[in-house]
């Protein structure tokens, strides 16, 4: 037996700092003891640090790992329950952080008029937001939830935001760059209210005006609403020279703070603006070579733009509800464009597949997954969505392959979004909300989709542009001092709104009063009778007359007269003095039977909140430069009719719009940029010089 003093350790060492510390054979003392002992506790301390650190690392919380890497080591932690969660989009009323731990909801939306108040601020909506989100992060995994809404024209649905002129005015306008800037405003309002996806553009061809949708398509003439996908570089950001296109992209930060994107939404897949009759939610009947020639051009050109997802529409082609089309969404969408973004249905869309709705829901489910739609806009319903899609999987009627290209897809956008580092909306951009700068953007915009259809009773003798300086003039129609009415629908509810209480902007009344010379008195009237309008003598008159707000199904119709009373309106006041009849409408009405009552003519579309893009006009401080994107029709009887057409017989026709000189321009020279001509000054003050020496 070896002596005792060699019984005690051989050896001791420790790895701390690199350092072995070795004893001798010697019986160490009781201090040394103790260290060794502190020392052998830090190493194994060290090595379940280490373990806990490497059990904690995850690939896809890695943002230095490549994109598809991520995406696979999420998509295999994931159970059947999180996948299926993930492709479910609920409404904000349904909505609770309980609800997106338990059920790993993928996303939220406000449909029409969904608030977190009345009048909500930014505030309101990024606090409502990050509620909802923190209750995504509790999840077993994690995954954010991604917020849409819809912003088709501004930020739509949030008090106090700038709304900006409908699609169907921004397609006479002509101008991509300036509707790139529009969704570079729209993305930092959204984003202000903690949004980071909205359900814009609408890339539809309307080619009846009868539709009820037709104020959202750009025009009749599929180049035009291809120029317009610019809006989605202003939405989300155009990606980097060199960088790899036809792939989503979310890009930019806000100075040092928000992020200032957003995820766009092209929609509706596809057809939608075709449907026989201009009837919503109908059939499009079409053979192949026309629906890619006339509606599938836009969606080629959104994805090469990098859109992220694209929204199904509820028409059918041919008979196929759009919904249940596995041709036109999976082989064409998916494999024949290589749209790599998600695919989202629209509102109970899988519900629509049948008729009536929800008549057999699971058989909805299936046909609409099977299609190759990866996210369903539930958006209440959605335990049975759940419950009938995880029956289906774990029975073999749809495969994990659909299931996994679903979630794939998902992920996708929200890595590329930067979700995964940044879930959490702050208070750094509330300001952006409204603020005077996108205002003057949609002012610039009103001004330049105002189409002027006629200027005086013949071309000697044009009415346009105004004076600022009369003695007296009238103003008149149900449209002239309603904020409601010039906004349209989609503008904080689903239906639009009557009246001016409802958000903050500038109605053409108010334009035009702060626009004329203080000494030039302006009275207003409705609806006044004939009596009325010649005994006052007026100097001219400005009748402002059109649609009542309306959205989808509810905006059909088969006659598109105006609301009454504006025919009479415009009898009564036009018989008696000169006016001009400022239409605000979504498309072209009737209004064939008064051109002989009318001396001027302005197509307004569906202006927004600011007004005064209208007075810049109508009173020559600019000239009016928009041309018509739509065809405007004699009679309903004609429809539909388009550009093209062997049938072509308009009142005006595609593309027409007079135009005119400012004021300056008018009472100066042709010296560079309107200014007087140097000339001119200099011999009228030579002239003056002599004239005056010679009375002298």
């Amino acid at each position: 037996m070896a002596p005792r003093n060699h019984v005690g350790v051989e050896r001791a060492f420790s790895m701390v700092s690199g350092n072995i510390t070795v004893f001798s054979g010697r019986a160490p003392c009781r201090a040394e003891m103790w260290r060794v002992l502190v020392q052998l506790v830090g190493i194994v301390v060290l090595w379940w640090c280490i373990a806990v650190a490497e059990a904690e690392y995850v690939k896809y919380k890695d943002p230095k790992q490549p994109l598809n890497v991520r995406i696979s080591d999420l998509l295999t932690r994931m159970t059947l329950e999180e996948k299926i969660g993930q492709m479910v989009q609920i409404d904000r009323i349904v909505a609770t952080t309980e609800i997106m731990k338990n059920y790993s909801i993928g996303s939220v939306l406000s449909g029409g008029g969904s608030t977190p108040l009345p009048e909500a601020s930014a505030a309101d909506w990024v606090n409502m937001v990050n509620m909802l989100q923190k209750g995504s992060l509790s999840s077993r995994l994690g995954i954010p939830l991604i917020y849409g809404i819809d912003a088709v024209h501004g930020h739509n649905n949030v008090y106090n935001a700038t709304i900006f002129p409908h699609n169907v005015g921004l397609g006479a306008t002509r101008d991509a760059e300036l509707v790139r800037r529009i969704g570079d405003a729209t993305a930092l309002e959204v984003r202000a209210t903690g949004i980071p996806y909205v359900f814009a553009p609408c890339i539809a061809v309307c080619r009846d005006p009868r539709w009820g949708r037709c104020y959202e398509s750009y025009s009749e003439d599929h180049k035009i609403v291809e120029e317009m996908t610019d809006i989605i570089l202003g939405l989300q950001g155009e990606a980097p020279n060199g960088s790899r296109k036809a792939v989503p992209y979310v890009g930019g930060k806000y100075e040092l703070y928000e992020w200032n994107k957003v995820a766009a939404c092209a929609k509706h897949f596809v057809g939608d603006g075709g449907t026989t009759r201009g009837i919503n939610e109908n059939n499009t009947v079409i053979d192949m070579h026309n629906l890619l020639s006339i509606h599938m051009p836009a969606y080629a050109d959104s994805i090469f733009k990098g859109v992220s997802t694209i929204m199904v529409s509820y028409s059918s082609w041919n008979g196929i509800k759009m919904h249940a089309n596995q041709y036109l969404v999976t082989r064409f969408l998916k494999e024949t464009l290589k749209f790599k973004g998600f695919v989202i249905s629209d509102w109970e869309g899988i519900d629509r597949i049948t008729s009536p709705p929800h008549s057999n829901y699971s058989y909805s489910v299936q046909a609409g997954i099977q299609a190759g739609i990866d996210m369903v806009m539930v958006p209440f319903n959605y335990i049975e969505f759940i419950d009938d899609l995880t029956y289906m999987v774990k029975h073999k009627i749809i495969s994990m392959e659909r299931i996994d290209d679903a979630v794939r897809r998902i992920l996708l956008v929200k890595f590329t979004m930067g979700l995964f580092e940044n879930p959490m909306s702050d208070l750094s951009l509330v300001n952006e909300l409204g603020k005077q700068e996108h205002r003057d953007l949609a002012r610039e915009a009103v001004r330049k989709s105002l189409v002027l259809l006629k200027n005086g009773k013949n071309a000697n003798d044009p009415l346009l542009p105004l004076p600022k300086k009369a003695s007296k003039i009238l103003v008149a129609g149900t449209h002239a001092d309603n904020l409601g009415y010039q906004c349209g629908g989609w503008t904080i509810t689903w239906q639009g709104f009557n009246g001016n209480n409802y958000t903050r902007g500038t109605t053409i009344l108010s334009a035009i009063t702060s626009t004329v010379n203080p000494s030039t008195k302006v009275v207003y009237r409705e609806n006044p009778d004939g009596d009325f309008v010649r005994s006052n003598n007026f100097a001219f008159a400005i009748v402002v007359v059109g649609e009542y707000p309306y959205a989808e199904t509810v905006g059909d119709s088969v006659n598109l007269t105006m609301v009454d009373p504006g025919t009479d309106v415009i009898r009564n006041v036009c018989k008696s003095v000169k006016c001009v009849v400022v239409i605000i409408s979504g498309r072209p009405i009737v209004i064939e039977p008064y051109m002989n009552l009318i001396d001027a003519l302005v197509a307004a579309w569906l202006p927004g909140t600011e007004g005064q893009g209208l007075t810049d006009v109508l009173f020559g401080d600019y000239g009016f430069s928009g041309k018509l994107s739509r065809t405007w029709f004699k009679s309903v009887d004609q429809l539909p009719m388009n550009v093209g057409d062997s049938h072509y017989d308009p009142l005006f026709p595609f593309g027409f719009g007079l135009t005119t000189e400012t004021v300056m321009a008018r009472t100066t020279s042709s010296g560079v940029e309107g200014r007087p001509n140097i000339f001119i000054i200099t011999a009228l003050a030579f002239f003056s010089l002599y004239l005056g020496t010679t009375l002298d």
